[in-house]
């Protein structure tokens, strides 16, 4: 699998640069257009707490994009991460196809 060498961008940022910043959406302000505690959209800003099925349509919905741009984002996110961990590393180069000719 190749991936890029540089992280991709998180959801954290996208919701800040692409959207909290130019629309000018505190934190709080998004948490209650959401209906969750301002405590889950500060994680998602953050990082701490990654999106969900649920919480991608729950943004989609508040901004008007669709729940695969979320998901995307973080898919992205979580491969390179994987890649990048030397323990996970270890564990994807341990594993080996399965030889499924007749």
């Amino acid at each position: 699998m190749l991936m890029t060498a540089r992280k991709p961008a998180t959801v954290g940022e996208i919701l800040m640069e692409e959207f909290l910043v130019p629309m000018r959406l505190t934190q709080g302000a998004l948490a209650e257009a959401m209906g969750v505690p301002r405590k889950h959209v500060n994680e998602l800003c953050n990082d701490r707490r990654a999106v969900t099925a649920p919480t991608a349509l729950i943004l989609a919905r508040v901004f008007g994009n669709s729940a695969d741009f979320w998901l995307n984002v973080q898919r992205r996110n979580d491969l390179w991460d994987a890649m990048h961990s030397p323990t996970e590393r270890e564990r994807i180069e341990r594993a080996r196809p399965l030889n499924t000719a007749a």
